[in-house]
């Protein structure tokens, strides 16, 4: 049974931090492309970071240089470490796992539907 499992998600202030996880197991996580997704209210569901079984990363401009996605492959778990977070990164935030492991190095746009597998998510508020 696939299970994806976030926490790490809370109320914080602006310029503040949180660190999400994704505890995974029922697939072969090492194997597959890793993404965190996020959704607001009325809004459609954006893709944040990206990172693939070599440890290549990519990420939305808005989140670049405050946001860092890594894997522990022994403890099939994913990581966001959020820095300098601003009210519009205030959202559901959900981790997901495509087979398409090759996306990043094939330049190919990464959207939610070259997922198969989602969990349920983490709110993360960010007040002013």
């Amino acid at each position: 049974q696939v299970q994806l499992v976030e926490s790490g998600g809370g109320s914080v202030q602006a310029e503040g931090s949180l660190r999400l996880s994704c505890a995974t197991s029922g697939y072969g996580f090492s194997r597959y492309l890793m993404g965190w997704f996020r959704q607001a209210p009325g809004k459609e569901r954006e893709g944040v970071a990206n990172i693939d079984s070599d440890d290549c990363t990519s990420y939305v401009n808005s989140v670049k240089g405050r946001f860092t996605i890594s894997r522990d492959n022994a403890k099939n778990t994913l990581y966001l470490e959020m820095n300098s977070l601003k009210p519009e990164d205030t959202a559901m935030y959900y981790c997901a796992a495509s087979p398409h492991q090759n996306l990043l190095h094939i330049g190919l746009k990464v959207i939610p539907d070259h997922f198969t597998y989602w969990g349920q998510g983490t709110q993360v508020t960010v007040s002013s």
